[in-house]
């Protein structure tokens, strides 16, 4: 029932956070960890863990889905990356089959040790043409790009100086690298000039590198990409910047905030993944030299010490691109961005608040961890699926519904997306409230 009788609910599975469990203390490593079980399977009895889900249909519209304790439910799918819908457009698959039948399924080495195929030396050129660059790279995946060319890079004398809503991936490939790491105020290019000034001044020798993405996807917003490469130049830094989000899926030609900025082949180093538009896995860092593709490929862990693309991947994602830079390209974009549009102005109009701008993601401003908690707890009986994203993954209390958009969305899953979250948000603020009363009874009855 979205509404109705309200069973109490442990104010322990409305409250904490998986940042308490993040440093446990004790000498058994294994033991020491129960507590998170416990508070994530305490959730998971009433229903408010939301994660860990699996699909049984691949990434479409309209999906069957299952809980991570196998229960199964089905719904309008605003919870998978795939954009484009690339990852189910029969060229690609076609394709697949091809590359199967040739070359099989695995690399079955990195790139520095005979992993390298005709597909993947060939898909570090056209990643490089693309983004207007004179080299790229690939990597295993997304995050051991964004990881593997901070930490590639930077050493520990170097200082990096990132946005404070940047992924985990540059954040833990920066601390990984150097004690020397410095967050600025997200978008903040007064408190990004302050540090580096900071730094530039305290340290004239070494390295600083400046991160930040292209598109946050948590917050849907661009930083002004061009002027934080003019700060690069001002004071003898390095620019990386992450656009797994945005590239392919948006900017003319696809190439996101890049393009629409002016910046393509002008930022030092672009860092991106194959997962959201590309219709498969994988990731890259583009880069201005030769010299620089070669260090990354032999001094970036996750690059010399993972197995690269299998054919496969490469192969598909090749086809992706050629999808993505052409007539193809720009009607999905098309056909993404209206949809996107339609939705954040149903939102709107049903009374929801919204962060950032127009994006393949779609965040919807909730609040309170325990209120997200119960709004999302209904979402699967009201037929959708979507993403909670609470504290530490953003700020605290500040907790949304994450939406990502596809093209193949109808106007109809559209509307039945707002329809379960008006319905969903509505029962859990009045179970909120319930609850709230509920404990203030208990404590003022002792």
């Amino acid at each position: 029932m979205l509404k109705g009788t309200f069973n109490y609910t442990p104010p322990a599975a409305l409250g904490g956070s998986a940042r308490d469990y993040r440093y446990p203390r004790g000498a058994d490593l294994q033991g020491r960890i129960e507590g998170f079980y416990k508070w994530q399977n305490l959730r998971r009895q009433h229903g408010l863990w939301p994660f860990s889900r699996s699909t049984d249909e691949g990434p479409q519209a309209v999906t069957a889905a299952r809980d991570d304790a196998g229960g199964c439910f089905r719904g309008v799918n605003f919870a998978s990356e795939d954009y484009l819908n690339l990852g189910s457009h029969p060229a690609l698959k076609a394709l697949a089959h091809e590359v199967i039948e040739q070359f099989g399924l695995h690399s079955a080495g990195s790139a520095a040790v005979m992993g390298a195929t005709p597909y993947s030396v060939q898909l570090e050129r056209v990643v490089a043409d693309f983004l207007g660059a004179a080299e790229a790279v690939l990597f295993p995946n997304g995050w051991a790009a964004a990881y593997g060319a901070i930490k590639g890079l930077a050493r520990p004398t170097d200082h990096v100086v990132l946005d404070a809503f940047a992924h985990a991936a540059l954040k833990e490939g920066a601390a990984a690298a150097t004690k020397n790491v410095y967050l600025f105020r997200h978008n903040s290019l007064e408190d990004c000039r302050g540090w580096l000034q900071k730094v530039r001044a305290q340290d004239p020798q070494n390295g600083i590198l400046l991160v930040t993405e292209s598109l946050f996807s948590m917050e849907s917003d661009t930083p002004d990409l061009r002027a934080l490469q003019a700060l690069c130049d001002e004071f003898d830094a390095t620019l990386l910047v992450d656009v797994s989000q945005d590239l392919g899926a948006t900017g003319p030609g696809g190439r996101g905030a890049l393009g629409a900025q002016g910046m393509v082949g002008t930022v030092d180093l672009v860092v991106g993944s194959f997962s959201k538009a590309f219709g498969s896995n994988g990731g890259f860092v583009a880069c201005r030299s030769r010299e620089v593709k070669e260090y990354l490929r032999f001094f970036s862990p996750t690059c010399a010490h993972s197995s690269t693309l299998s054919p496969l991947q490469a192969a598909t994602v090749m086809k992706a691109f050629e999808i993505i830079d052409g007539p193809e390209g720009d009607a999905l974009r098309a056909r993404l961005m209206g949809n996107v549009e339609s939705l954040r102005r149903q939102l709107l109009d049903a009374g929801f608040e919204l962060y950032g701008e127009p994006s393949g993601v779609v965040c919807i401003k909730i609040g309170a961890e325990g209120l997200a908690r119960l709004v999302a707890r209904r979402l699967p009986e009201a037929g959708l699926v979507a993403t909670l994203a609470e504290f530490p993954a953003v700020p605290k209390n500040k907790a949304r519904l994450r939406l990502q958009v596809m093209a193949e969305h109808s106007e109809e899953n559209l509307r039945d997306a707002v329809a379960a979250l008006t319905a969903a948000f509505a029962a859990g603020s009045e179970e909120f409230e319930w609850l709230d009363s509920e404990r203030e009874k208990l404590r003022v009855n002792g």
